[in-house]
């Protein structure tokens, strides 16, 4: 007996008008999960992350990963059909996901107060730089700028050097994050009004009159959600603000660790690979220290408290490493296990394939990418996040091809005839610019 997928966000449809990696991303998440995503893409080239990191033939894993689970669809935002096809198809949609630069959706026509008269429940959710309001709303600016401004670049590396930045597009990928969540609270919010309608429907008109019982219509500005990708980033700098205000003490730099958490950090084992151990527990620490040979430290009243540990951090990170440094890595995490002491290695891609507990919960599905010319068979992809019955859901499709979806969305569901849907994927207008060129 075939079970039947979990989804729970099917029926639900979302128009993407995004490129790169933040709105994608929280299209990419709604998708995950059953919703229809209809991602709009440019002729010719597409999102341009189809070229970012891009090894073999037209379309970057970067790109089939970031967009799994939608569907491509080519339209030409400069034409009056392009846009038209737009409105038309935000009219049946749920959410509109957008991280164009703030005033160009209404530079093409598509502003909110348009695409609400298209369609007067419609969340519009917007990812931007620095938001739709304030002095810098009209500022470009990828999520590196945005890190930033948030506060968070200036808290990564060591305090000797420049500060760095993390290896992926953390900017993005949270922006992204919150950008899903604020179009399913605003989902949730128009569901519960729906269902306060029915309810009340059901009520006698004396009841009413009674109850006061009401239902009102969200209004537009409640429909659009704002993330800005440098508040996306400020939100998750904890007590940065507050520690600054009320006790002047400005974050700094502190490489592998973790300002004011002791002992926690990275540290080199004797076959040349690194551990990361959290042993900052106040009753961790004093297995730690047995762990690692060092009882005394463990039992010294003035590392009973973090506040103590953090000011001998550099004492005890010696100690610590001394002792990993005697040891294989397999050695030190296994003494640090039976310890109860919690420790793990510092996985490389390769060994995230490898590993039983990834694959125990589906969090690498394997695929087979064609590449044009040829297919490399059974590459790995991220899984599911969260997880929903034991394991991550299964990936329905890897981010598609340019447009294999335009006839059937333009066609099936817009039911545009091959003469208008040429005008709007712009192919009308490429057949024209060929056969000038040709006479000429």
């Amino acid at each position: 007996m075939t079970q039947t997928p979990i989804a729970p966000l099917d029926g639900v449809r979302v128009l993407e008008l995004g490129n790169y990696i933040a709105a994608p991303t929280a299209g990419r998440l709604l998708a995950d999960f059953g919703a229809e995503v209809i991602k709009v893409e440019r002729p010719g080239t597409g999102d341009e992350l189809r070229n970012w990191r891009l090894y073999k033939g037209d379309t970057s894993m970067l790109y089939r990963t970031i967009n799994r689970n939608k569907k491509s669809v080519v339209l030409d935002l400069r034409t009056e059909a392009g846009r038209q096809a737009v409105l038309e198809l935000a009219a049946k949609s749920d959410i509109l996901l957008e991280n164009f630069r703030p005033g160009t959706l209404e530079k093409w026509g598509l502003g909110p107060e348009v695409l609400n008269e298209a369609n007067p429940e419609l969340i519009i959710t917007r990812v931007s730089a620095f938001g739709q309001t304030g002095p810098l709303s009209a500022r470009p600016g990828f999520a590196a700028v945005a890190e930033a401004y948030g506060g968070f670049r200036n808290l990564v590396g060591d305090p000797d050097r420049p500060p760095v930045r993390v290896g992926v597009s953390i900017g993005d990928s949270i922006a992204g994050l919150y950008a899903a969540f604020g179009s399913m609270m605003s989902l949730y919010q128009r569901e519960a009004r729906r269902r306060a309608a029915g309810a009340a429907s059901q009520v006698t008109s004396a009841e009413s009159q009674l109850t006061g019982a009401q239902v009102t219509e969200i209004p537009l500005t409640e429909r659009v959600i704002d993330v800005a990708l440098n508040e996306a980033m400020f939100s998750m700098m904890e007590s940065l603000i507050p520690d600054y205000e009320a006790y002047g003490v400005e974050r700094q730099r502190t490489g592998g660790r973790m300002e004011g958490i002791a002992p926690s950090n990275a540290y080199f084992c004797k076959d040349g690979s690194s551990i990361v151990v959290a042993g900052n527990g106040d009753s961790i620490f004093q297995r730690y220290m047995e762990t690692i040979g060092r009882p005394d430290l463990g039992a010294d009243p003035a590392l009973q408290s973090n506040a103590g540990r953090w000011e001998r951090r550099e004492e005890l990170d010696q100690a610590i490493g001394e002792w990993t440094g005697k040891l294989s890595a397999a050695e030190a995490l296994a003494a640090l296990d039976a310890a109860g002491v919690p420790a793990g290695p510092i996985y490389t891609a390769a060994d995230i394939c490898e590993d039983s507990q990834y694959r125990a919960r589906n969090m690498v599905q394997r695929f087979d990418v064609s590449m044009g010319q040829e297919t490399i068979t059974d590459v790995g992809f991220p899984g599911i996040v969260p997880v929903i019955g034991g394991q991550s859901l299964p990936i329905r499709n890897l981010g598609p091809d340019l447009g294999a979806d335009t006839q059937d969305i333009l066609g099936g569901l817009l039911n545009l005839d091959a003469g208008q849907i040429a005008a709007a994927s712009g192919q009308a207008v490429s057949d024209k610019v060929r056969e000038e060129a040709l006479q000429a």
